[in-house]
């Protein structure tokens, strides 16, 4: 999937394993880092702040910041510590509706 991302795939030729990303189905690269390839995918915000319901996105991309908090069955984890896995549902955390409502 091409975006108007200004974040770019390194391996093209890398294949393609189907997830979602609230809801939405994505053609990810297999064993990429889930951060990286959401940010390549468009996805821009990962999740919104309980307080300010400020978006929020990857920053360090080395687990340090915690701002690339995703669900993945029924866990909050860091998108840019996981890989692509094939059949993928990944959501914005819970705490991201309170924000969303913010908005």
């Amino acid at each position: 999937m091409k975006t108007d991302s200004p974040f770019l795939e390194l391996a093209d030729d890398a294949p393609r394993v189907r997830v979602w990303f609230d809801g939405q189905p994505l053609d990810l690269p297999a064993g990429a880092n889930l951060a990286a390839a959401l940010l390549a995918a468009g996805v821009q915000v990962f999740r919104h702040t309980a307080v300010s319901g400020a978006p929020r996105a990857p920053f360090c991309m080395m687990g340090a910041c915690f701002e690339c908090l995703v669900e993945i069955g029924g866990r909050v984890q860091q998108a840019c510590m996981l890989e692509v896995e094939e059949g993928m549902k990944i959501a914005r955390p819970c705490a991201a509706e309170a924000g969303d409502a913010a908005l």
